[in-house]
């Protein structure tokens, strides 16, 4: 090759490559903040008067809302395997708790990759140790509530020289269980519990823990979020979500709006406008396809999310009519496989095995960190007809579900044998048929349930063969 056009293929790579470099530059961060069993009503951003939330405050006022967004799964690994792969848990195979999605499968950091970013890990964002599945370029503290993950995360970023865009997940154990066993500023004596909870002495004080915990989260929420804006600056998008509701019953494991509705808050600034809120109905599925959108990729192709992107911009666009959810099991602990389809205003429930016990770790261990009150519900169903009404209505549920959410936001009233509405209950009932069939959804079994005639039905799982070996 000749020097005069060795020089200026030279010069042409270098303009190549100064064009990749300045468009990778403009490419915004990416960051994104998953808190753990967080119910969304639990905050002053969707109207609490007790739980104290100054960070998730501060940060909805300074970009927008999501008043109806909903997680696919209300159960740690297939919620967040979601996620990171844009698909239902029937499609990507993370169907039971504790499960992962199959190995062939594009995940999220490999998306991201494409596109010229850097991706990291702190904490708990996808399950516990699954996270060098996923691709990610580093990942650190991924194990049961290791606490230290957001500050050691906080300190990665402070120290990071690298000049590529970044997406860094930050995923807090707050406010999962053991929650902290003072109040930290709560005081049992005056926390208001849930009408679809039974007012004693002990759930107020789980109750206390509770709320301190949503504390702990919030006080990391704010750290990342402060520590984002000084160290990657103004063109930068955050993204603040819980992988679904508490540790109470009627919210994780559960279909009802307290498992599957979740906070979700975006600041995008210059992009998004400071202070807004939607009623768009968003799903988790679409968090991947978002993410890949802000980020100036093009549409991923054959998952089942899309970008809301649209909304963020233009706060009164819809984006989904209807919401499904799936739950399968979590171990032996809970049993009890749910199909739900949500609009706006109706919700319909398809529990597949109404003969099966609906249990928990709630109920099932009532230990010191999970459940301590759920006895002094029992006790009080003895002699308080509204307690039993709760106990009996967590133990057994009928075959279908209807609620009309504008009347009864908390689910109390079952409508489906009501024939006032037949018909609606006919069309939800044909909608859930046709996606799990377009799901290929076949409401697979991953433990032995236990059933409402068995009378050893709530007793703990027996041990596994290691555990029986040691004891032996």
């Amino acid at each position: 090759m000749r020097p005069l056009r060795l020089s200026l293929l030279l010069v042409s790579l270098g303009l190549g490559a100064a064009r990749l470099g300045a468009a990778d530059a403009a490419r915004p961060n990416l960051v994104v903040f998953l808190s753990d069993d967080h119910s969304m009503l639990d905050s002053t951003v969707y109207g609490s008067k007790e739980v104290k939330t100054p960070n998730m405050q501060r940060i909805a006022d300074a970009g927008l809302t999501f008043e109806r967004a909903f997680v696919a799964s209300p159960s740690c690994a297939p919620s967040r395997a979601a996620l990171l792969t844009g698909m239902m848990p029937a499609r990507n195979g993370a169907e039971a708790n504790h499960s992962k999605p199959r190995a062939e499968i594009k995940k999220l950091p490999a998306y991201l990759h494409d596109l010229g970013y850097e991706v990291v890990s702190f904490g708990k964002v996808s399950h516990y140790q699954h996270t060098g599945d996923y691709g990610f370029d580093y990942f650190a503290h991924d194990k049961y509530h290791e606490d230290i993950a957001i500050p050691e995360g906080i300190k990665w970023l402070r120290a990071r020289k690298s000049d590529r865009p970044l997406a860094i997940f930050f995923g807090t154990n707050w406010p999962h269980v053991p929650w902290p066993t003072e109040g930290e500023g709560y005081s049992a004596d005056r926390v208001t519990i849930p009408r679809n909870h039974v007012d004693t002495p002990a759930t107020r004080t789980s109750r206390m823990r509770y709320l301190a915990a949503i504390g702990r989260m919030d006080a990391e929420l704010g750290a990342a979020y402060d520590a984002a804006n000084e160290v990657l600056g103004r063109n930068t998008f955050f993204l603040h979500t819980s992988d679904h509701g508490a540790q109470w019953p009627f919210g994780k494991w559960s279909c009802y709006d307290g498992g599957i509705r979740t906070p979700m808050i975006a600041v995008w600034p210059g992009k998004i406008a400071p202070g807004g809120r939607t009623a768009a109905m968003v799903s988790w599925i679409d968090i991947l396809p978002t993410l890949v959108d802000v980020g100036g990729g093009a549409a991923p192709q054959g998952i089942d999310g899309r970008s809301f992107v649209g909304v963020m911009r233009n706060p009164k666009l819809e984006h989904r009519e209807r919401i499904f959810t799936t739950h399968s099991n979590d171990g032996r602990m809970n049993i009890y496989p749910t199909r739900s389809v949500r609009t706006s205003d109706w919700k319909y429930i398809r529990n597949l095995h109404p003969e099966y016990y609906y249990s928990t770790h709630v109920d099932i261990v009532q230990g010191p960190d999970s459940g301590a009150y759920f006895g002094s519900w029992v006790e009080k169903a003895k002699t308080d007809p509204a307690a039993a009404f709760v106990v009996h209505r967590y133990h057994e549920r009928p075959g279908e579900e209807l609620y009309d959410l504008r009347a009864d936001p908390l689910e109390l009233k079952n409508l489906a044998a009501d024939p006032k509405h037949a018909a609606r209950l006919a069309g939800l009932r044909a909608e859930v048929d046709a996606w799990m069939k377009e799901q290929g959804d076949e409401a697979k079994l991953y433990a032995e349930p236990r059933l409402l005639t068995d009378p050893k039905r709530a007793e703990p799982p027996a041990p596994t063969g290691a555990a029986k070996k040691k004891k032996k």
